[in-house]
């Protein structure tokens, strides 16, 4: 028996160390070259050992300053769309949350099988109609494609970490006087905020590393990180992997970083009504 247990833990213990493997070395792998001399790169066998050089983030930002526009774009985009992501998913997950019926479920069902479409079938109709409202190549047009793609499901999160907010709550507050929207922000939202930043935590990895809908709607003003390293890849010079290995660890990280701080919201927002009580 306990041999049987100590070969279950190993068993989950190489298991675990696998994971680990496969999900860090591509990460460790593009930081790394990013730091390593343009010959040591793909040198065989790997050098594991190598002095540090920050040439190539030298060369980044003189060469390539539009990936540092780039930047700023994925940024206002992504903060626009996670606000009105929240806002939106907040709203409509109260709705669902404390009232029921027929339609209103069914409308929900819609939102999840909506939100199963692959993008690439949702463009091909919203092409024109960009086009013709003039909304081409702007920072609001993915800022509402983000935002649209993600509130099917922040409406199905809001309305499960909403089920488990007494509605007594919302009582007490309207005999006070309270509107509704006044029980949304003042009530319920505070008791619900680790499903806003569950929320929050999809759309900002989406809306920082989407490439197809920002590919598609944006050509030079608002055009995203991920979009100016793809053309690092097709670039007539040549590929230069030190530089390309350098945009990718400074387009990484912030999102990295972020995705660590809030791992237990995400969590959350994975398992939410998962547990009664």
């Amino acid at each position: 028996m306990r041999i049987e247990r100590l070969l279950a833990g190993l068993g989950k213990a190489v298991a675990v160390v696998a994971i680990l493997f496969w999900s860090l070395f591509p990460i460790l792998f593009i930081a790394m070259s990013s730091l390593k001399p343009g010959q040591d790169i793909f040198a065989v066998p790997p050098k594991w050992l190598f002095t540090p050089t920050f040439r190539h983030y030298a060369e980044l930002w003189r060469s390539w300053g539009v990936f540092f526009d780039g930047l700023m774009n994925s940024l206002l985009i992504t903060v626009g769309a996670t606000l009105l992501a929240i806002v939106a998913s907040a709203c409509a997950g109260y709705v669902s949350s404390r009232h029921s019926g027929r339609w209103l479920n069914a409308s929900l069902g819609g939102l999840i099988i909506a939100r199963l479409i692959p993008p690439i079938v949702v463009t091909l109709p919203l092409f024109p109609i960009v086009n013709w409202l003039g909304l081409n190549d702007t920072h609001l047009v993915l800022i509402l494609l983000y935002a649209t793609f993600f509130v099917s499901l922040g409406t199905v999160l809001m309305r499960t970490f909403m089920d488990q907010i007494p509605r007594e709550l919302d009582e007490a507050a309207s005999m006070d006087g309270a509107s509704r929207l006044t029980i949304l922000r003042k009530v319920i939202a505070p008791l619900a905020m680790p499903g806003v930043l569950a929320v929050a935590v999809f759309v900002i990895v989406f809306s920082w590393n989407e490439f197809l809908f920002a590919f598609i709607f944006t050509a030079t003003r608002a055009k995203t990180a991920p979009l100016v390293i793809s053309e690092m890849i097709g670039s007539i010079d040549g590929v230069d992997w030190g530089i390309l290995f350098a945009a990718a660890t400074v387009q990484l990280v912030p999102v990295l970083l972020f995705v660590v701080f809030m791992n237990r919201y995400l969590v959350a927002g994975l398992t939410a009504g998962s547990t009664k009580g």
